[in-house]
This record gives C-alpha cells, sequence and structure tokens, in this order.
C-alpha cells in the first residue's frame, strides 16, 4: 500500500490536474468560432507532443513506436481521436458542466466492454448501478422526444469510444509503455488531422449554418492571430494537466485518486460561470449526482469483490 503522504499529494496532483484540465475544455469553448476542430486538435496535440519530447529527452527516456499490438493500437488511437472530436463539438452548445457530466458515463461503458470482451464477472448489484447511471445521464439530457438532436449525445459517444480506448489499454499496456501509447496518441491525431486538412482544410465544404458542423469544416488558418496562442497554451495545459495526473496514479493509489477525478465537473461548473455565466441547471445538478453516485458505488463493489475493471490510468 501506498504511504498516507503519497496519497495526500497524489490527491493533489490530481486536482490540479483536473482543474486545468476544465480551463482547457473552457478555451476549447472560447475560440471555436475563431478557428477549425481539426487545426485545433493539430496545434494543441503538436505542441504537446513536442513537450513530450523535450520531457524524454531530459529525462533520458528511450520513445520506442514499435507496439507488440499494431491492430489494437490503431484502433485505439482511431477511437480516442474521434471520441474526443465528439466532446469538443459538444462544447459548441452545450455548457462546461453538462459536457464533462455526461462524459462520466464513462466507467458505466468501461463496465460493459469488461463483461463482454475481458469476460469480468459483474454482479447484480453493479448492473442496477450501470442502469441508475444511464438514468443519471437521462435526466441531464431531458431529451424532448419530438425535438430531439442526435448531436445532443455527442459527450456520451465520446465517453462509449473512450470506454472501448481504456479496454484495449488493459491489454496493450502489458507490453507497451505509457511513452509509447502516449507517442501513439499524439502521431495518430496528428496524422489524423492533416489528412483533414488536405480534404477540407481550405473550407470548401463550410456550407453550414450550424456551429457545430462550422467548427468541423471551418478553413485553417482563417484566423491564426487570434487561435494560434490559444491553441499553444491548450498544448501545454494538456500536456501539463496530464503529466500531473499521470504523477498522481504513479506516487500514490489509483484506487483512491481515481474517485477525485468527479472533481472535475465541479471545476466545469465554476469555469462555465465565470467564464461563460453558466448556471447549471438542476436538471444537470441532479443528474451529475445520480452519475457520480453510480459511478462510485461500481468502484466501491469492484474493490470489495477486489475486480478492478478499470486500469490504473487517467481518465484523461
Amino acid at each position: 500500500m501506498k504511504p498516507a503522504e503519497n496519497n495526500t499529494k497524489g490527491i493533489a496532483f490530481i486536482l490540479i490536474g483536473m482543474a486545468i484540465f476544465s480551463i482547457q475544455d473552457a478555451l476549447i469553448k472560447f475560440i471555436y468560432n475563431e478557428t477549425s476542430l481539426y487545426e485545433l486538435y493539430f496545434g494543441r496535440t503538436l505542441v504537446a507532443f513536442v513537450l513530450l519530447l523535450v520531457f524524454m529527452f531530459f529525462a533520458k527516456k528511450k520513445l520506442i513506436l514499435k507496439s507488440h499490438y499494431p491492430y489494437l493500437t490503431i484502433f485505439r488511437v482511431i477511437l480516442f481521436f474521434f471520441g474526443f472530436s465528439f466532446f469538443y463539438i459538444s462544447l459548441t452548445f452545450m455548457t462546461l458542466a453538462m459536457a464533462n457530466a455526461l462524459f462520466f458515463s464513462s466507467p458505466f461503458f468501461v463496465s460493459i466492454f469488461a463483461k463482454i470482451f475481458l469476460k469480468e464477472q459483474i454482479g447484480i448489484r453493479r448492473i442496477g448501478a450501470i442502469i441508475v447511471g444511464f438514468i443519471g445521464v437521462f435526466v441531464v439530457l431531458n431529451p424532448n422526444f419530438d425535438d430531439f438532436k442526435i448531436i445532443n449525445l455527442a459527450p456520451v459517444a465520446c465517453a462509449l469510444c473512450y470506454s472501448a480506448s481504456m479496454i484495449i489499454l488493459k491489454v496493450t499496456s502489458e507490453k507497451d509503455n505509457i511513452y509509447t501509447q502516449l507517442a501513439h496518441l499524439y502521431i495518430g491525431a496528428i496524422t489524423i488531422s492533416l489528412l483533414f486538412f488536405i480534404f477540407a482544410g481550405d473550407g470548401k465544404f463550410n456550407t453550414f449554418t450550424d456551429p457545430s458542423l462550422q467548427f468541423i469544416f471551418r478553413k485553417w488558418f482563417s484566423n491564426p492571430s487570434e487561435a494560434w496562442p490559444i491553441i499553444s497554451i491548450m498544448g501545454c495545459c494538456g500536456a501539463f494537466a496530464f503529466a500531473l495526473v499521470f504523477n498522481a496514479y504513479n506516487i500514490a493509489s489509483p484506487s483512491t485518486v481515481s474517485l477525485f477525478e468527479y472533481s472535475l465537473i465541479i471545476y466545469a461548473s465554476i469555469t462555465g460561470y465565470l467564464l461563460f455565466k453558466e448556471i447549471p441547471e438542476v436538471r444537470t445538478l441532479v443528474g451529475s449526482a445520480i452519475i457520480i453516485s453510480a459511478g462510485l458505488y461500481i468502484y466501491f463493489r469492484e474493490k470489495v469483490k477486489n475486480q478492478p475493471i478499470v486500469t490504473e490510468n487517467p481518465i484523461r
């Protein structure tokens, strides 16, 4: 067991990391009218990758790009890339609190996928918690089925893709180290973003009036003086936050620090209010409470049964 002081330090790291992630999300919301989704994705990933390489150089870590699981790695890169594309798109029309609350449906998908693909044993109580968790998602969305837009499920789609990638990570982590897997994510994101630039970077498909679709198909470099300083800050925020969260999992008990990832919903609510005057609706607060409660119950049932489904890695 990790010393108590290490757990305290790990909790502090993860709380700071989640706060920085909330700032990164707010920056996306701040500039989505000034840039293209995949220009933003390309820029922030490039900055984060450069920072990773600099860190590995000074830490004398060797970068190994060859994976022992090439097909699973490619699939995971695609899932992760498009999963967070869904999340970034959701920030064009959702409050920060709502988007993050819906993203935290991911533990429920992880449990389902673990049962299907890893043959993990999931009892009736955890099944009940999963159902309750999805009720929380329903409460947050509060769908009017006469006028429901499928795009409202974007953060849930992100959670779905992310959860599948975490199941793959549980397999690939047996032989591929964290730096190899991070490099794969960064190189994959840069490559896919550049493909979007080649085929749609001139804005020729941007014939839409919907802000979300404009965000996807907007011409690249249409406002670089406004967008790129913020994109660069986003890349630094993402890299720094991940470093904090990764260190939290490294020095402390993962089962302890993972509980504090839910602080992101609180930070998102505060950031949304301070920067965008977003006041969470009652249904968002109630649904978030249900989602968090169900997620915590699943965690404690895993601990009681000594069957941890989630990998010992940060949620973002």
